[in-house]
């Protein structure tokens, strides 16, 4: 089962985090067209830089070109973040985690959340983006976690039913539709967490920070 990141051109992630990704397998790197930028500042060296070349510096560009395989799609009906996504499933990538797609454009933050949805149940997908990590789910999940953990949860509609397992603040065929209701700080009080999801899409936000330090992705 191969794993990769794709770090997109938005705020970099630091090197440590993605030399973390690095060791957890995550081990081919795309660069989404500018995100080869971040990628040079942060001395990696790509696998792979894919986009329509809109936001990659010249300079960068040539500094790769012997270093990494460069791959230009002038298509305009997805974004470059889509274009790495759908060579990455063509290769039978089966893992992603997404790096450098929030920043300070809040439409290519809703963007990126967007594809998330968009792609589920084509490829896993997960954003690590400053202390934050999201995953999204559907069905029945069992989460690894420890007494403290701070896990929030938001769905899209009212369809979306989820009870909980292992939270201090416990749900039972709760729906928690977008802009209506949510389970923001929930609390883990268990080293398991268990979430019963039927009806739709779950976005699930961790602390980043507190994962790494006890293991636990």
């Amino acid at each position: 089962m191969e794993k990769c990141i794709i770090l997109a051109n938005g705020k970099s992630p630091t090197k440590k985090v993605v030399e973390y990704f690095v060791k957890k397998s995550f081990s081919t790197i795309i660069c989404a067209d500018g995100g080869a930028n971040s990628a040079m500042k942060l001395k990696i060296i790509p696998d792979y830089i894919i986009g329509d070349f809109d936001s990659i510096k010249k300079s960068t560009q040539k500094y790769f070109e012997k270093k990494s395989i460069i791959i230009k799609y002038s298509r305009q009906n997805d974004t470059d973040v889509e274009k790495c996504l759908k060579f990455a499933i063509r290769k039978k990538i089966t893992e992603v985690v997404l790096l450098g797609v929030t920043g300070d454009r809040l439409d290519h933050t809703i963007c990126n959340l967007g594809i998330v949805i968009k792609y589920f149940g084509k490829i896993k997908l997960h954003i690590a983006a400053e202390k934050s990590f999201l995953t999204a789910f559907n069905s029945t999940t069992i989460i690894k976690s420890k007494k403290g953990e701070t896990i929030s949860l938001y769905a899209l509609d009212n369809k979306t039913k989820i009870t909980s397992t292992g939270l201090k603040y416990k749900l039972t065929n709760a729906v928690l539709p977008f802009g209506m209701r949510e389970s923001t700080s929930n609390v883990s009080n268990s080293h398991i967490v268990k979430l019963e999801i039927h009806g739709g899409v779950v976005f699930i936000i961790r602390d980043f920070n507190f994962m790494k330090k006890h293991d636990l992705f």
